[in-house]
């Protein structure tokens, strides 16, 4: 099992930034691989960003590519995404979620992540 708690999120206006931490328990951090995810109102939650169990590789949504950065820290068993340039269309709730195991590529659908956080809401004002 894997216990995932996000944090960052809140109130933003358009072009600013912030900067969503997710702390991981429960499993060798290093063992699985990390996903973001967002979902809006009436919409399907939907992929973000991804980086692999030893963080040598990322993938993007195209809708964020230049924009968000993820990283992870396997000392501290955290991992984050950067937001920079927020746009009112990325107002969500953010998730993060981790795979079952080691991965070579970044999944990019939700089938592919078992363990997820409770989410934080990220506002976007214009």
């Amino acid at each position: 099992q894997v216990q995932l708690v996000e944090s960052g999120g809140g109130l933003v206006q358009a072009g600013g930034s912030l900067r969503l931490s997710c702390a991981a328990s429960g499993r060798t951090f290093n063992s699985y691989g990390m996903g973001w995810f967002r979902q809006a109102p009436g919409k399907e939650r939907e992929f973000v960003a991804g980086i692999t169990w030893s963080g040598r590789s990322t993938y993007y949504a195209d809708s964020v590519k230049g924009r968000f950065t993820i990283s992870r820290d396997n000392a501290k068993n955290t991992v984050s995404l950067q937001m920079n340039s927020l746009r009112p269309e990325d107002t969500a709730v953010y998730y993060c979620a981790s795979t079952g195991g080691k991965t070579i590529v970044v999944p990019t659908t939700t089938q592919r992540y078992p363990y997820w956080g409770q989410g934080t809401q990220v506002t976007v004002s214009s």
